[in-house]
């Protein structure tokens, strides 16, 4: 099997020793992302643009391998604080309907005690070829 490095200008480069993400062929896994804006390097404060951005993240890595968000099968969302989890959910559910995905993603919510540069949510996603 060979792994291909992915990376765009279109998400933030990667913060430590790790890829923006990895296609294995049938399967694309995406690093974490943070709600950085990649222009820029800013994080918004609000907890429901932190979470659009990160999905932008997410979107802009998935997509560099030629996939779109409707071939995302499972994300996993970080969040610093589980009480906000009803105002990333709204986010959430926009930016897949948006998409016009035939079915959410599987998905895992948890709640952890910090995450990279103190923002306060991180989403990774795996993306199938069909």
């Amino acid at each position: 099997m060979t792994t291909k490095v992915l990376h765009t200008e279109s998400a933030p480069a990667a913060i430590g020793p790790y890829v923006q993400g990895v296609d294995l062929g049938n399967m694309v896994m995406t690093s974490g992302q943070i709600p950085l804006d990649p222009v820029t390097g800013e994080c918004p404060s609000d907890i429901q643009q932190q979470a659009l951005q990160s999905l932008k993240n997410v979107k802009a890595v998935v997509e560099s391998s030629g996939l779109t968000v409707a071939d995302i099968v499972k994300m996993t969302v970080f969040v610093k604080d589980l009480n906000q989890f009803a105002a990333i959910n709204e986010v959430y559910g926009q930016f897949f309907d948006q998409h016009d995905v035939a079915h959410y993603p599987a998905r895992s919510c948890v709640e952890v005690a910090r995450l990279p540069k103190d923002v306060g949510i991180e989403i990774e996603a795996i993306a199938l070829r069909k």
